[in-house]
C-alpha cells in the first residue's frame, strides 16, 4: 500500500503502522452501526451456562437416578434461536462420575470393585420449546442430538495409589479370548428436558435434566466376563488381576474361574444431570445504549429488539 505525505517522495513501507490500522477500523464503524440491528435480529445467539450435578448409571449401581455420589457439572455454550420454538445449541462440559460396589448388593460388596472418572463432554443438539417466548415468558421444552464424550477410569489402590484402569486390561481387553479394547473418547446422543423462564429480552433462566446415551459398557471398566488370573497377570502385571477383582480384600473368596461374569453387557452405562441454566444475550441493550435507542421495559412479548420498537 502507497502512502503520499505532502512535499515528501512515496514510500512503500514493509507493513501497514498501527495507526493506519486503527485509521481504516474507524472509517467502517459507521457501515457496523449501520448493519448492527439487522446481524443483532438475523443471528439471535445467547451465551449459556449450566451448573448442577451429575450421576452414573452403569455396573457398579443399583438405582437408576440417585443423588448419592453425585457430583458438579458446569457448563459453557452457545445458543442460537432459529425459529419462535427451535433453538440450535453446543455445550462443553466438565463434571466427574465415581461409584462405588460397597454402597451395592450383597453380590456387588463382595465384588468390592470402584471407579472413578473425569468427564468432559461435547453436545451439539436442537431445543424444541413448546411454547413461544415472543407470547409467554416461560416455556418447557425437549432437545436430542449428538455429542462426543472423553473419560479415563480409575481406581485406589489399598495404599491409595491412583490406577488408571484400562490399560490393565482388566477384562482381557486386546488379550487372546479376551473383550475388545474400548476407546477413551466416544460418540453419545444427548437427551433431554427442561424448562425456561424468560427474565426479558435478554435472559433466561430455567431448569433441565438431561440424559446422555452411550454407546459403551465401559464407562466403569465393568462389563462382561473375568479373564483367567494367570494370563492376565503375565500380560498386564499382577496389579492388573489385582484390581479385575478385589473381593480378597474383603475376604469374600478368591479370583474368580475364567468366563466367570463380571458386570451386564446387555445394557450400556450412562449419566444424567440436574442443571440449573442461564442463557444471556447482553450485547442486545449495549447496542441500544450506544444507538440510543429506548432500553428494556418489561412487556409481553420477548422476541427480537428491533420488533419491538412500536
Amino acid at each position: 500500500m502507497l502512502l503520499q505525505y505532502p512535499g515528501k517522495p512515496k514510500i512503500k513501507p514493509l507493513a501497514p503502522s498501527f495507526t493506519t490500522i486503527i485509521y481504516n477500523a474507524m472509517r467502517l464503524l459507521p457501515l457496523l452501526f449501520t448493519l448492527l440491528p439487522a446481524a443483532v435480529c438475523g443471528q439471535n445467539f445467547h451465551l449459556a451456562a449450566r451448573i448442577g450435578m451429575a450421576n452414573y448409571q452403569g455396573d457398579l449401581q443399583t438405582k437408576k437416578i440417585t443423588l448419592k455420589n453425585a457430583k458438579f457439572l458446569g457448563s459453557l455454550g452457545l445458543h442460537y434461536d432459529v425459529t419462535e420454538h427451535i433453538t440450535a445449541r453446543t455445550n462443553f462440559s466438565l463434571t466427574s462420575l465415581a461409584a462405588h460396589d460397597k454402597d451395592g448388593n450383597d453380590y456387588m460388596r463382595q465384588r468390592n470393585l470402584s471407579f472413578g472418572t473425569k468427564i468432559f463432554d461435547w453436545e451439539l443438539s436442537a431445543q424444541y420449546n413448546i411454547l413461544s417466548l415472543n407470547d409467554n415468558w416461560c416455556t418447557p421444552y425437549v432437545y436430542a442430538g449428538i455429542g462426543l464424550f472423553h473419560f479415563k477410569p480409575y481406581t485406589h489402590t489399598p495404599d491409595g495409589t491412583k490406577t488408571f484402569l484400562q490399560p490393565l486390561s482388566t477384562e482381557g481387553q486386546g488379550l487372546p479370548g479376551g473383550a475388545k479394547p474400548y476407546k477413551l473418547t466416544q460418540f453419545h446422543i444427548p437427551l433431554g428436558i427442561g424448562a425456561l423462564y424468560a427474565i426479558n429480552e435478554d435472559v433466561r433462566v430455567g431448569l433441565e435434566l438431561g440424559y446422555r446415551k452411550l454407546f459403551t459398557d465401559y464407562l466403569d471398566d465393568v462389563s462382561g466376563e473375568y479373564y483367567d488370573e494367570m494370563a492376565l497377570a503375565a500380560a498386564k502385571g499382577a496389579l492388573a488381576a489385582e484390581l479385575a477383582y478385589r473381593g480378597d480384600e474383603v475376604g469374600a473368596g478368591p479370583y474368580p474361574a475364567a468366563k466367570t461374569m463380571r458386570g451386564s453387557p446387555k445394557s450400556k452405562d450412562g449419566y444424567y444431570y440436574f442443571a440449573l441454566t442461564v442463557t444471556v444475550r447482553s450485547f442486545i441493550d449495549q447496542y441500544k445504549r450506544i444507538a440510543g435507542l429506548p432500553t428494556y421495559k418489561k412487556e409481553k412479548k420477548v422476541g427480537c429488539p428491533a420488533n419491538r420498537l412500536y
